[in-house]
């Protein structure tokens, strides 16, 4: 294994010398001009040392020793040479693969130039024919390194352009979960600050009868305990969403009317005029619901059947179930529309839901169904228990 990661470290070097090898070789078979021959073997080395830093460079060098080296024997690379070979292809592979701008698109010049200069006296005599291989060894490498470059630098692109969604969809996510986060609170915070009101006129009147009439004393001391337990509660819930939430301006929304489940008929009914066939089951009485609970499962109801107009279409139909146990309320919301469930379970309405069950303590699962359809299923505790 180290000596893979030494050969992959020091691969430029050891293809230089590989083919400086095989060029050593070529010269010693032939056994001409072997010494003159023998002193090009550095330049090899050389030209494909340093091809991926300086393509330029190693292509230019790789001309001049070719041009030497017909020079010392105008028959070696017409009979043998294939490690000159070798090395022109890869250098113009190289100006094509690791050069940018000019630099790059230099390689065409440089090949007519060197097929005129190289191939000429043989031009003269038998065509044009040496002049187009000269031209073609150097094209076809250059041309597939700028295609390997250019596709590189595609990838590139869109692993960052794709890099650049997901950082942009989790930064939306997150102003989601923060806006969500901030409008709960300023729901709870009216919940809880109606319940200090009453309970301050309780605590009043209470103090008014002391003395005078101890049951409606003791009535109201056991109303200010219910109300009280109530808003603890609800004020926990408070707690623990402003612990993530940024500060968002909502001044304007404080002044809304805090939606509730004894409005549950007016938002069916509103869904009902958007076109969408909503049926509403109602299981075991109300009872005393806590404010934040009863807000809780208004806004997980009214998320899920814009859910439904989003995604399920307005032929579809869906049934809303409130169960009232005297634990904790069961809220189910389950249409017949589309069965994938696509586009449903990474939308900010679903998110916005999970949020919701999360305030209060609960468990919530949204999956598509059998048989066709989707249904959104939360338990929502009364009471918010606090390790």
């Amino acid at each position: 294994m180290r000596a893979l990661a030494l050969l992959r470290r020091h691969s430029d070097a050891a293809l230089g010398a590989g083919v400086a090898a095989v060029y050593v070789a070529e010269v010693f078979v032939r056994g001409e001009r072997m010494v003159p021959l023998l002193t090009l073997t550095p330049l090899v080395v050389f030209i494909l040392w340093v091809r991926r830093r300086v393509a330029l460079l190693a292509l230019a060098a790789c001309v001049a020793t070719w041009v030497v080296s017909e020079e010392i024997d105008p028959t070696f690379n017409e009979e043998g040479g294939l490690a000159w070979l070798a090395t022109w292809l890869v250098a113009h592979y190289a100006l094509g693969r690791w050069s940018d701008g000019l630099v790059a698109w230099s390689a065409p010049a440089v090949a007519v130039a060197a097929g005129v200069t190289l191939g000429w006296d043989d031009v003269v005599v038998s065509g044009t024919a040496d002049l187009a291989y000269f031209v073609s060894i150097s094209l076809l490498p250059w041309a597939v390194g700028l295609f390997v470059r250019l596709r590189q630098h595609h990838v590139t692109a869109l692993q960052e352009e794709n890099a650049r969604l997901e950082r942009e969809q989790v930064e939306a996510a997150r102003r989601a979960v923060a806006e969500e986060r901030s409008r709960i609170a300023r729901e709870l915070h009216d919940v809880v600050s109606h319940a200090i009101a009453v309970t301050v006129l309780q605590s009043r009147g209470a103090r008014r009868k002391l003395g005078q009439d101890d049951a409606a004393v003791r009535a109201a001391l056991d109303a200010i305990e219910q109300t009280n337990a109530a808003a603890l509660g609800d004020m926990r819930r408070l707690l623990a969403v402003l612990r993530d939430t940024e500060g968002l301006d909502g001044a304007a929304a404080l002044h809304e009317p805090t939606p509730s489940l004894a409005r549950i008929s007016q938002l069916v009914d509103e869904v009902r005029a958007s076109g969408v066939q909503v049926e509403l089951a109602l299981d075991g009485e109300p009872g005393d619901v806590p404010p934040g609970v009863d807000l809780s499962a208004y806004r997980i109801v009214q998320e899920a059947l814009t859910n439904v107009l989003k995604h399920a279409g307005q032929q579809a139909t869906a049934v809303v179930r409130l169960v009232f146990g005297p634990q904790e309320l069961l809220v189910s919301v389950q249409d017949n529309g589309n069965a994938s469930g696509q586009g449903r379970s990474s939308g900010h309405g679903l998110l916005g839901i999970r949020e919701r069950v999360a305030v209060v303590g609960g468990e919530v699962t949204a999956a598509p169904v059998d048989g066709g359809g989707f249904e959104v299923r939360a338990r929502l505790p009364y009471v918010l228990e606090v390790p």
